[in-house]
């Protein structure tokens, strides 16, 4: 199955569960099987209403449907619901739902719109969200697991903006990097 596939079927999944009623009336089919009409009385809604949320269900493989004259009557399928939330929901499935989605491009317009085209920072953002942004694009500027002192640092932070002071102060207070005594060595983490 393609993650296109999954993700649609995904989707279905929850469209299918999203609305009350729906989760009532799988509440009612895991009793028995009901018709249309005991269903839409169980409910208090409309025959329509009650046969559009059952033929949902029946749609994407929760319910059954067996004709019986002019009735027709639903059932739970129990084991489908089970495996269908247990296959679809699998922990490695979940973080490729985004796939499509593109993580990154917030953080490269926050580093657009506060970068000038040499790599210097114009501004400080207000928001302490795009601020972080800024101060892992700075920090990358160091190695990790090198000491260096303040003196270095302070040379590094230099290349970004000319406030070194606020840059080491928020990596930091932000946990990118560590120092040792009264400021005297610092290293990345």
């Amino acid at each position: 199955m393609t993650q296109d596939e999954v993700f649609n079927e995904l989707l279905e999944f929850f469209k299918a569960l999203s609305d009350a009623n729906r989760l009532r009336i799988i509440g009612i089919l895991a009793g028995g099987e009901h018709s249309v009409g005991e269903v839409a009385e169980l409910l208090n809604i409309s025959i329509s209403t009650a046969s559009n949320h059952l033929s949902m269900l029946a749609h994407i493989g929760l319910a059954s449907v067996r004709p019986s004259g002019h009735y027709y009557y639903y059932s739970l399928r129990e084991k489908a619901l089970h495996e269908m939330s247990s296959r679809l929901l699998k922990p490695e499935n979940l973080p490729r739902l985004s796939q499509s989605v593109d993580v990154d491009a917030f953080e490269r317009k926050v580093l657009q719109t506060f970068l000038d085209e040499t790599g210097h920072i114009t501004a400080f953002p207000a928001q302490q969200k795009k601020f972080i942004i800024l101060l892992k694009h700075v920090a990358a500027a160091f190695e990790m697991g090198k000491r260096y002192p303040e003196k270095e640092v302070n040379e590094i932070l230099l290349r970004f903006h000319t406030d070194t002071a606020s840059l080491r102060r928020g990596m930091i207070e932000y946990h990118l990097m560590e120092r040792e005594g009264g400021g005297g060595v610092y290293w990345r983490v």
